[in-house]
């Protein structure tokens, strides 16, 4: 079992020609509203996958409606509470090339207390999995409970703040980052190229395997020394809203499988390219059947 400690989100969602600009008013095609967040998006791909997760989390208990999304699919809600605060939201903008622009409100996501999250990693068993994104508040206690229950830890520090410089990182097992997330780390340029980040996280974090997504340019695994790289899928986005969070949760059930470190960057960027094909957060994320049907095709021609 994975235990995503993990935001909830209400998703408003605005189809836009382009990004808004200072001072703009700009009129929206189209709206609408769905369940999102980093958290449930990752518990959601996982369940999607076939992957057995558990998720810990706030919502507004007006919102019950999310909380029944990810028990549908198949994510074990026991430890999502409703609460008496407003839900966690995001005002996402998203422009006629698939590019995206996010504002966020933590509200519930944000409620977490020491005795809870004592609670929350006392229901894990040790050797168990610890996912966590940086929507949640708690973050050190959290990480020093896990440790403390032997759980190990997978992060994904997005959004990247500056107080995540200051997180346990070196408590993490393995780390999920992009181009932004990892210059931010390591103190280099965006505009490095990917071993140069690799480098940066290496001589950082010597004990934390990485898994480093760069989109169209692919994405890299490495511990250690060692590395293995996946080529990007040539497909034409629509809209890039979860296909991080597709990629985390598709890369962990495929880890929970016993798969190769190819075969799970191999699954996740399958899953990845599905989901930008199609508009939305979470009702964007692919069902494994799908995936595993296009990586059978895409096998397919390779070969002959």
């Amino acid at each position: 079992m994975l235990h995503n400690f993990g935001s909830i989100n209400l998703d408003h969602v605005y189809r836009v020609p382009h990004l808004v600009h200072p001072g703009e008013t700009l009129a929206s095609r189209a709206y609408r509203v769905g369940l999102g967040g980093k958290g449930a998006n990752q518990s959601l791909a996982m369940a999607l996958a076939g992957g057995q997760v558990s998720h810990w989390g706030r919502l507004g208990r007006q919102d019950a409606w999310a909380r029944d999304r990810l028990a549908d699919v198949g994510v074990n809600v026991a430890h999502v509470s409703l609460v008496d605060e407003p839900s966690g939201h995001a005002i996402i903008q998203v422009d006629d090339v698939g590019e995206n622009a996010i504002i966020l409100f933590p509200g519930a996501n944000h409620g977490f207390v020491p005795s809870e999250l004592a609670s929350l990693t006392a229901s894990a068993q040790p050797g168990e999995w610890l996912l966590a994104q940086n929507e949640c508040n708690a973050l050190p206690e959290l990480f020093a409970s896990a440790r403390e229950r032997g759980l190990s830890i997978a992060f994904n520090p997005a959004p990247m703040t500056d107080d995540v410089v200051w997180l346990p990182l070196e408590t993490c097992q393995l780390l999920f980052v992009n181009r932004v997330e990892a210059a931010g780390l390591v103190g280099l340029p965006e505009s490095s190229d990917a071993q140069a980040l690799l480098a940066g996280l290496r001589q950082r974090l010597p004990d934390t395997e990485t898994v480093l997504t760069l989109g169209g340019a692919g994405a890299w695994y490495q511990s250690g020394k060692a590395q293995c790289y996946q080529p990007a899928l040539p497909v034409k986005p629509v809209d890039t809203t979860a296909a991080g969070d597709t990629f985390i949760g598709y890369f962990m059930t495929a880890r929970q499988e016993g798969m190769t470190v190819a075969d799970c960057l191999e699954l996740a960027a399958h899953a990845a390219a599905l989901c930008v094909q199609q508009s939305g957060a979470a009702e964007s994320i692919p069902r494994r059947t799908d995936v595993d049907q296009a990586l059978s095709q895409f096998r397919a021609t390779r070969s002959s």
